[in-house]
C-alpha cells in the first residue's frame, strides 16, 4: 500500500532531522541508554543550548523521547529500529 502525503512527509521529516553529525552522534550515544542533557552537552564538547536544541530537533522528529527527573532531563531513543539503519547504511563503506 503506497504512503499517504502525511508518512511521505514524517518520514522526510525525520530524516531531516538526522541531517546533522551531531544530531548522528547523539543517537549513537543513547544506543547505549538514556542520558542525561549534561553527560551529552561534555561528550560533544558543545555547549548546553546548542545540545538542547539538537535534541528538540530529534524529538519534534519522533526520533527521541525525554523523561524530566528533578532538575535533569533524560533523553532515550524513541525509535531504536534507526540503529538498523545507520549499521545499514554504513556498511558499504566497511567493505571497500
Amino acid at each position: 500500500m503506497p504512503a499517504s502525503v502525511q508518512q511521505r512527509e514524517f518520514s522526510a521529516n525525520f530524516f531531516k532531522a538526522l541531517a546533522h553529525s551531531t544530531r548522528l552522534f547523539i543517537v549513537e550515544q543513547l544506543a547505549d541508554g538514556e542520558k542525561c542533557v549534561c553527560e551529552l552537552t561534555n561528550m560533544i564538547d558543545a555547549d548546553m543550548s546548542t545540545v538542547s536544541r539538537h535534541l528538540a530537533v530529534l524529538k519534534n522528529a519522533g526520533i527521541v523521547s525525554s523523561c524530566k527527573r528533578a532538575n535533569q532531563v533524560f533523553y532515550s531513543l524513541r525509535t531504536p529500529c534507526i540503529l538498523n539503519f545507520l549499521q545499514c547504511i554504513q556498511a558499504p563503506q566497511d567493505q571497500g
